[in-house]
């Protein structure tokens, strides 16, 4: 079974105090940056990004990260791509420290953004 990483990038970015509201494609475009070099144990990795940030990095796919970009709200996009993973048979596991969303990404494991930033 292949595993999905499924990534709040906003909630990622704006969990470091490091400027990221001055120029918030920049902080997404150093977050893409970073995944793409990770090495993590997942199969794919999907950035979902909203807002200024979708300015940062083009949707579609580079290596194991696929961008997506937020129609509306980020947080039903993340329910969305973990669904359409989840439907697919994948393992999904969701970053993400909203805790509204973590309880409505069923059955999705969730890790906080810490967890995925110590291995960045």
């Amino acid at each position: 079974m292949s595993t999905v990483l499924v990534v709040d990038g906003a909630n990622v970015v704006g969990s470091v105090p490091d400027g990221w509201w001055k120029d918030r494609a920049g902080a997404a475009r150093r977050l893409h940056e970073r995944l793409l070099v990770a090495d993590t144990s997942y199969d794919e990795i999907v950035l979902v990004l909203e807002g200024q940030a979708k300015g940062g990095v083009r949707a579609g796919r580079d290596a194991h990260v696929r961008t997506v970009h937020a129609a509306r709200d980020g947080d039903a996009e993340i329910r969305a791509q973990a669904r359409l993973a989840a439907d697919a048979g994948h393992r999904v596991v969701v970053v993400t420290a909203d805790r509204a969303l973590a309880a409505n990404v069923s059955p999705a494991q969730v890790l906080s953004p810490s967890w995925l930033l110590d291995r960045l």
